[in-house]
């Protein structure tokens, strides 16, 4: 018999290790009680609280005569099992968990998901609302609860009820229960999927998420650092303005992460040139500001802004910032050209005419001549109702 137990345990240990899993067996919170069950009585018992992670449980019930001491606790036992799957390979499992004593009597049991449910089965004795119900009177058993196989740990939040009714009708009943939770070390951070659906949508509302078009990345990389640092329930205890910082530091250090700073300018830029082609410039402007503001703006984007402004009649702010985009880039002749414009719309005819002069000969790109650009543009200006006595004059300056 000896030899056939030592050929089990080493199946056990055998087959557990190659399917460790990252957790641990959590002793200081596992649920250690002895009760006294009335003969004929009903008596329902609340575990301790599961850990945050907990994703399995192994539990012991042992009935003792009076006067009878368990052999071994379930926690020393558990010790020499690091992972709970070898737990579940047959009949080893069963053989090794389950008490090497046990008294003559016998009881009913039934584990239940809720207070609301464990009360119902004291009070009628029904077992069809338990996640488990073991009608047959036993006085001993061991069982693995996983939250992928067993609906008590899907239903449960940290507890579980276990109800016994005594098979006893003459004298009372000593029942032992042992409850030891498995805490997965990954989860037991308390980063579930809804939590870190919390901080991704939290993240969506931040001024910097808005400039981009697709904002899933830039969020998923905040979510990571912050669930990095943080347990879950640390970051929830932080002050708002604490967690405001928590997203702007990890916001800042994604941001300058390879791709991430440039997926936001582009797609203020695409979202400024979808604008600019729907007619609607303050939009487009809102966007090229964004880039400017943070020091991410081309010569090229000033010189759209500048066209923004000078459509909408803002004749001044585009001096202004074609005026800068000239000090970024000064061989740019689209700002060249819209700053020639917003002069001669602003009434400085001498500045704007040394400006068409001067380019008169070159390119604004590889197929586009300057004189037919500025046809184009004052086509579109008059569009816009841009009128200006000048623009025959700058035709015949050119051509």
């Amino acid at each position: 018999m000896n030899r056939i137990v030592f050929l089990l345990l080493i199946s056990i240990f055998y087959q557990s290790g190659f399917a460790q899993q990252d957790g641990y067996w959590d002793k200081d919170r596992a649920t250690t009680k002895e009760i006294i069950v009335s003969a004929r009585d009903r008596i329902i018992i609340k575990t301790d609280d599961f850990p945050v992670g907990t994703t399995e449980l192994i539990y012991r019930i042992t009935l003792l005569d009076d006067n009878q001491k368990m052999a071994g606790s379930l926690v020393s036992v558990l010790k020499a099992i690091p992972d709970p799957t070898g737990i579940s390979q047959g009949s080893a499992g069963a053989v090794f968990l389950l008490s090497r004593i046990s008294g003559d009597d016998k009881s009913k049991y039934a584990v239940f998901s809720s207070n609301e449910l464990a009360l119902a089965y004291q009070k009628n004795g029904k077992m069809d609302q338990a996640c488990l119900a073991q009608e047959t009177p036993l006085s001993k058993d061991a069982k693995r609860l996983s939250i992928d196989k067993s609906s008590c740990l899907k239903s449960a939040t940290r507890n579980l009820w276990f109800g016994f009714e005594s098979s006893n009708w003459i004298m009372k009943q000593k029942i032992v229960l042992e409850v030891v939770p498995w805490v997965d070390t990954k989860l037991s951070r308390g980063w579930t999927l809804e939590n870190r659906k919390f901080v991704i949508n939290q993240c969506k509302t931040s001024a910097l998420a808005r400039k981009l078009a697709n904002s899933d990345d830039f969020c998923i990389c905040i979510q990571e650092k912050i669930q990095k640092k943080y347990k879950f329930q640390e970051f929830q205890d932080l002050l708002a303005i604490e967690q405001a910082k928590a997203y702007k530091d990890s916001g800042e250090s994604c941001v300058n992460e390879t791709g991430v700073s440039s997926g936001i300018y582009a797609d203020l830029r695409t979202q400024a040139a979808v604008f600019t082609k729907k007619g609607e410039y303050g939009r487009a402007i809102e966007q090229y500001l964004r880039m400017i503001n943070d020091k991410k703006a081309t010569a090229i984007d000033y010189a759209n802004i500048g066209y923004a402004y000078i459509i909408t009649k803002q004749y001044g702010k585009a001096i202004k910032f074609l005026q800068e985009g000239e000090k970024l880039d000064d061989t740019e002749l689209l700002v060249k050209l819209n700053l020639a414009h917003a002069y001669l719309l602003n009434d400085e005819y001498r500045n704007a005419k040394s400006i068409y002069k001067e380019y008169q000969s070159q390119n604004v790109n590889e197929s586009l001549s300057w004189t037919q650009k500025i046809k184009q543009d004052f086509t579109s200006f008059k569009k816009a109702g841009i009128k200006n006595d000048d623009f025959e004059r700058v035709l015949k300056l050119v051509e």
